[in-house]
């Protein structure tokens, strides 16, 4: 099996390099990443200018873009002769649960390579002291043989967080839906040395549907969450509404 790997934290982070020492054992693996950190990126792409893949001593190739940039130029582009069979993004430090997924590069890495039709992994470590990767990359095989076993629908992206414990003490693995964070802090303003107003985005808002079955209460009770998510933002409930509602403001 090849396995494509990508992350936002960039090319040097520590949960990306444990994830690909894990996967080696059971996969050819090839890392695409950015050549920085690009936390928050997003599905953003690089339109303005041309985007430079290097190799690094480490055999890892990093590109001076986003996390999806580097998936679509390692799909379309660098493997389009060796194509990997999935792709797996992470380990990311830090949770992406909830709302987080509308912001995470680490998702919209996993995203793109769905989007380009790969099987999809997005895998975050739920916390930032990140003392434990090589749990996540434990759980992170065992799923990739599930997969190679049973492959998911084709339009379906697996969430993971995986708590900050020792692979011993994790409870369980279960699937989960997304929760709900509350808004975001305010910005906060401050003055740089050239005297100019500038702000620091607020911290993210703190749990709000956070109960049984959502991927908040998971981490908590220190159980794997697997999110199953797909790129459809669509109000299917609101569709007739909306309908009897334009027609009757014509």
């Amino acid at each position: 099996m090849h396995i494509l790997v990508s992350n936002d934290d960039g090319y040097l982070a520590q949960g990306l390099i444990c994830l690909v020492e894990h996967l080696q054992k059971i996969a050819r693996v090839t890392v695409v990443a950015p050549q920085s950190d690009r936390s928050g990126a997003s599905n953003s792409l690089t339109l303005d200018r041309p985007l430079l893949p290097e190799t690094a001593d480490n055999g890892f190739i990093a590109i001076n873009g986003t996390p999806t940039d580097c998936v679509h130029i390692a799909i379309t582009g660098l493997l389009k002769d060796d194509p990997p069979d999935i792709i797996v993004s992470g380990i990311n430090r830090g949770p992406n649960l909830g709302d987080d997924i509308l912001y995470s590069g680490t998702v919209a890495a996993a995203t793109e390579g769905r989007f380009l039709g790969l099987p999809a992994i997005a895998v975050s470590l739920a916390s930032f002291e990140g003392n434990h990767f090589a749990t996540a990359a434990r759980v992170v095989v065992e799923l990739v043989q599930k997969l190679q076993k049973k492959p998911i629908l084709s339009d379906t992206i697996l969430n993971i967080n995986v708590p900050d414990i020792p692979y011993e003490n994790l409870a369980i693995q279960t699937i989960t839906r997304l929760g709900k964070r509350h808004k975001a802090e305010p910005a906060i303003a401050a003055t740089d040395p050239r005297n100019r107003q500038v702000y620091w985005l607020g911290p993210v808002g703190e749990e709000a549907d956070a109960g049984q079955g959502t991927d908040f209460y998971a981490v908590n009770h220190n159980q794997v969450s697997i999110t199953p998510i797909k790129i459809d933002l669509t109000h299917y409930e609101l569709l007739d509404a909306m309908a009897l509602w334009l027609a009757e403001n014509d």
